[in-house]
């Protein structure tokens, strides 16, 4: 947990200082209650390419978005994760208290939206839920029109199964496209795709992974 929380962090630390100097060059100096992004992870330790495009960073209202099967994560690591979030002053949206029905609501799809980072916890019963995987649509919208950060953690989930839609996590995803249309399922099969694609972190052994990097 500890490797992909830091890269997670980092990321967001970056996009802060990004956010501050763009902030900084068209605005009055800021008060002595202002923060700075620390010096060791200023842009010069990061690819010069990248930069948040504005139009994420002007309307965001949490850092971080996660995407998940609470059955699978909610009890271990989800509650670690966001543990680490708050501890470091990251906010991140969560949907506890969001009524779950068929498909996501205007309130889900505007916090997906208004996130800087969408973290996707891809587990075994992932794409069993119909809601999951239109929030997985939306996500990866945003990020292709957004240019939204997301990062993908496998989960106790063999990444080949996802990408190719095999192995359990592809006999799961099959069950819930019954009944759906064509262009559902087309949709989801583009955003699970799409989702696998991204350099993830193949967690199926993350208990040993936490060990290891906080001893």
């Amino acid at each position: 947990m500890g490797i992909p929380f830091f890269m997670v962090y980092r990321k967001f630390r970056y996009f802060q200082g990004n956010k501050d100097l763009d902030s900084s060059s068209s605005s009055p100096p800021p008060s002595l209650s202002s923060s700075s992004p620390p010096s060791s992870l200023s842009s010069s330790s990061h690819p010069s390419s990248w930069s948040p495009p504005s139009s994420l960073s002007c309307k965001c209202t949490y850092d971080v978005f996660s995407s998940f099967r609470g059955e699978d994560v909610r009890r271990n690591f989800l509650s670690h994760f966001q543990k680490e979030f708050w501890r470091k002053g990251i906010t991140p949206f969560i949907d506890n208290e969001i009524k779950r029905g068929e498909s996501i609501g205007p309130e889900l799809i505007r916090a997906i939206r208004r996130s800087k980072i969408a973290i996707v916890l891809l587990s075994r019963n992932y794409a069993s839920s119909k809601w999951c995987l239109d929030e997985l649509v939306e996500i990866m919208n945003c990020k292709k029109e957004l240019g939204q950060i997301v990062f993908a953690i496998f989960y106790e989930v063999d990444p080949s199964h996802v990408k190719k839609l095999s192995g359990e996590f592809g006999a799961v995803f099959e069950k819930t496209c019954a009944s759906k249309t064509k262009e559902e399922i087309g949709r989801w099969r583009q955003a699970v795709a799409e989702v696998a694609t991204i350099a993830g972190y193949d967690l199926r052994n993350w208990f040993v992974l936490l060990t290891s990097t906080c001893s």
